[in-house]
């Protein structure tokens, strides 16, 4: 799972991306409005953390720049203001829910994890292409009600596909997606590797990973 964490404060943006990739999640950071935008251009996330107080435009301007895009990403405000007025604001422009500074880690957690667990604007938080099907918040797999087992990369892989399908999605984009160092799998065949068991297990599903040729993987028979 990806979240995107837009923090000024890079001692705070430090500890929270560290403490979320403990977590098992994929954290990418921005320290500006501009940067995330930016990201949110070519990622998709299932969670944004958004400070309000941020150099030149507000995260309150990011959270009506994913509404407005209808980005299905979940919003949880981070923020000194705990004025009614401000979270009722936060709310008002789009967030999810509204978590007030100084904060305990756990219960940051415990919200990322409450916000994945809502239905999402699209297809909820189960993932459906013919009859596979994927859990964003369990990483479960099934194939026609069949368990399919996945590592953590090749569950990353698998949602990305399913979620762009039909469309083609390059290497760059997978490498961003399923790996925490996107320049992990440049220049090597880690992409390829896990391409090929992924195509193995799914093998006899219905659904096949497809190559096309100078542009990158798409699913088909979905």
């Amino acid at each position: 799972m990806r979240l995107l964490v837009i923090e000024d404060e890079p001692k705070l943006r430090s500890v929270l991306e560290r403490g979320l990739a403990a977590q098992g999640y994929v954290v990418d950071t921005a320290g500006s409005a501009e940067g995330a935008i930016d990201m949110l251009c070519y990622n998709e996330y299932a969670v944004a953390l958004v400070d309000w107080r941020l150099p030149g435009m507000s995260g309150i301007d990011v959270v009506r720049h994913i509404r407005t895009r209808k980005l299905s990403c979940a919003i949880l405000m981070l923020t000194a203001r705990d004025a009614t007025t401000d979270r009722v604001a936060g709310l008002d422009a789009g967030a999810d829910d509204y978590l007030v500074k100084p904060f305990d880690f756990g219960e940051l957690v415990a919200r990322v994890r409450a916000l994945q667990r809502r239905p999402a604007s699209t297809d909820g938080r189960v993932v459906r292409r013919g009859d596979l099907s994927l859990d964003q918040q369990t990483h479960a797999v099934a194939a026609a009600g069949v368990e399919v087992h996945l590592t953590s990369t090749e569950f990353r892989i698998l949602e990305l596909l399913m979620l762009r399908a039909p469309a083609v999605v390059d290497r760059r984009q997978i490498a961003q997606h399923a790996w925490q160092d996107e320049t992990t799998p440049v220049g090597s065949n880690a992409i390829d590797v896990r391409m090929a068991r992924l195509r193995a297990k799914l093998a006899g599903t219905g659904t096949e990973i497809v190559t096309v040729r100078g542009a990158g993987y798409r699913l088909a028979g979905t």
